[in-house]
């Protein structure tokens, strides 16, 4: 696990559109805080600091520190809000997080071996059919990312949700629905017109001669 991220925060009272309008002009970040039976609070952070933040994959999957006014709040990014083509951030969802109570969230995935699995070689197509899992752990298991490794997966093969072994505290939040929600991850599939249909095609046409 990488260091954990730090944002300062300061309260703000000035609600509404015009306000946090005002915000976004001054280079400022309106978000909300929310969670852990508590009344939601309005926050103000610094835009260049969000920006910098945002960078690390880590920001979308990890417990962030925010420094509210001198208090220390753990908690995870629920939504955040982009301009449609500038590089500014408009708006953030914080979820406090209690270390006692388990917390559901979304990890990416990360895929290993993939340019060097035997089945890619031998001609396959790595299709990703998710490219993040929703987990349910405690706050203290949370990973930045789940590992599935393609090495000995073979042409044909599709891995699942029940193949992929999840981090000590961690589970799935749709395999906990039942095994109809086992859901496709990963596949390796041939190559359409590829070299092996080619050889078979060839094969086919000296057996008609």
């Amino acid at each position: 696990m990488s260091d954990q991220i730090t944002l300062d925060a300061v309260v703000r009272t000035d609600l509404g559109k015009g306000a946090s309008r005002r915000l976004r002009h001054a280079d400022k970040v309106p978000a909300i805080l929310y969670g852990a039976e508590q009344e939601p609070t309005a926050l103000t952070l610094e835009h260049s600091k969000v920006l910098k933040a945002q960078e690390a994959e880590s920001f979308y999957s990890s417990v962030i520190n925010l420094n509210i006014d001198g208090t220390a709040v753990q908690a995870i990014v629920k939504d955040m809000q982009r301009h449609p083509f500038k590089p500014k951030v408009t708006h953030l969802d914080f979820l406090r997080v209690d270390a006692t109570h388990a917390l559901v969230t979304t990890v990416p995935v990360h895929f290993l071996n993939e340019e060097t699995a035997a089945a890619v070689k031998n001609g396959g197509i790595v299709n990703h059919l998710a490219n993040e899992i929703a987990i349910s752990c405690l706050p203290a298991n949370l990973p930045e990312f789940i590992e599935v490794d393609l090495a000995d997966v073979e042409i044909g093969q599709t891995i699942h949700l029940s193949e992929i072994k999840l981090p000590e505290g961690v589970e799935s939040v749709e395999l906990a629905k039942g095994e109809s929600h086992d859901l496709a991850v990963v596949s390796i599939s041939a190559a359409k017109g590829g070299a092996a249909e080619e050889a078979e095609g060839e094969a086919a046409e000296g057996d008609a001669e």
